[in-house]
């Protein structure tokens, strides 16, 4: 009766461990790190997702910040290439072509035959940034070089991300793979909203000691890289690189016509506007781009 009883203990345990084992998560795919030059990181299943066709243009169509371009472009060669390079913090006026500039440098690079090894570009999203420790961990013994892009970077009031930022980037006992840096792009120079560094500011008893702790997440960034506002001169660059690429057919005094009077309309000039306008001209002329 006993052994009975035991073995229906036994065959109840088993039942509930297969339950369970089944409700557990999976294990994380495998990350194929030949698979593409572009992946997204897949926080929740702990892999990167490799992405054939990345969104991206040429670098020579990229007009009106030339100076921010090279030091991008040197300091991207010299990590490729293995040698010391910062994290890049672009920020400034939107629609300038900061997160164009990134993946427009990597591709620049990254088939380069002089390289030490595979350059790859990982894109990690804002709300996916406590999982960047795991992601260095992964990447750490990977058999290549990895930027780390997140585009549109910024916290609000009461995030505290930042916080495991800061520590992937420059704490931690391991600190940052030697293989991985971080570029993110941003509207905001300290990534923290101005009324949050006012109000700290105000109302704390060592004001400069309160802010301190809020604008050192942008100090973990070796270089930042200013986009400003462009002039009327470097929006018809802009529009007149585009033209000449995709080979639109319209006389050179409509197309500046034209691109001025879209700019109106949106009360703005940037690249951002310059390319929409592009979209639209091809369109219009029943050419693709």
């Amino acid at each position: 009766m006993q052994d009975d009883i035991a073995q229906q203990i036994l065959t109840e345990l088993s039942r509930l461990t297969r339950a369970v084992e089944s409700l557990s998560a999976p294990e994380p795919a495998p990350s194929d790190f030949h698979a593409a030059d572009c992946f997204v990181w897949n926080a929740e299943g702990g892999n990167l997702v490799p992405i054939a066709k990345p969104n991206r243009i040429e670098i020579d169509l990229i007009k009106g910040v030339d100076h921010v371009r090279d030091i991008l472009f040197d300091n991207t060669r010299r990590f490729a290439m293995g040698l010391p390079a910062n994290n890049v913090l672009l920020w400034g006026a939107r629609g300038m072509g900061k997160s164009s500039l990134v993946k427009s440098v990597h591709a620049a690079l990254a088939n380069d035959p002089g390289l030490s090894a595979p350059l790859k570009l990982i894109e990690i999203h804002r709300e996916d940034i406590n999982s960047l420790p795991a992601l260095m961990s992964l990447l750490r013994p990977a058999p290549a070089r990895f930027i780390l892009f997140c585009d549109d970077l910024s916290f609000d009031h009461d995030d505290t991300a930042y916080k495991s930022l800061k520590a992937a980037l420059d704490g931690g006992i391991e600190g940052r793979p030697d293989n991985a840096l971080l570029y993110a792009t941003s509207n905001r120079r300290h990534l923290l909203p101005r009324d949050m560094m006012d109000n700290e500011r105000s109302t704390a008893i060592n004001p400069s000691e309160a802010i301190e702790e809020k604008v050192s997440l942008s100090d973990r960034f070796g270089l930042w890289l200013g986009f400003h506002k462009c002039s009327q001169d470097d929006y018809l660059d802009m529009v007149n690189g585009y033209a000449a690429h995709y080979q639109l057919e319209i006389e050179p005094e409509a197309l500046r016509a034209q691109s001025l009077e879209w700019a109106t309309t949106r009360g703005s000039r940037s690249g951002r506007v310059a390319w929409q306008f592009i979209q639209d001209l091809a369109g219009r002329l029943g050419q693709k781009t």
